[in-house]
């Protein structure tokens, strides 16, 4: 339980994240952004591995390049189904799903879960 609310809290300062960078990409509140990115996180479990399975010929074809597009696409998915969470344009939701796994990749980096030192002792 403890991982999914880490996860969850890295998404939400992701998706915050992105909102401040990628013009076109805005949350209203703190309501939306927590809505936003519980639904981004299951979007992207559930939806995104079928749309990247199905669109598999064509990312190969152009050297896993589409697969922008897929991601951008599940972005959009999100913010449509969250009120609050806005994405103007295709390109914002493709810069904007880039933003936000970048920046959820470093910090979930930096706050492992359960990467506690061990503590060893020597005698």
């Amino acid at each position: 339980m403890t991982s999914f609310v880490l996860h969850w809290a890295v998404l939400a300062l992701a998706l915050w994240l992105t909102s401040q960078v990628v013009p076109g990409v805005t949350v209203a509140g703190w309501g939306a952004l927590a809505i936003g990115s519980a639904v981004l996180g299951v979007v992207n479990t559930i939806i995104r591995p079928v749309m990247t399975f199905m669109t598999l010929p064509l990312t190969i074809l152009t050297l896993g390049l589409f697969y922008l597009v897929v991601n951008g696409a599940a972005f959009g998915l999100a913010a449509a189904l969250v009120p609050g969470f806005d994405v103007a344009s295709f390109l914002a939701a493709v810069l904007g799903a880039l933003v936000t796994g970048v920046a959820a990749w470093v910090a979930g980096a930096v706050v492992k879960p359960g990467a506690s030192p061990a503590v060893t002792r020597r005698g």
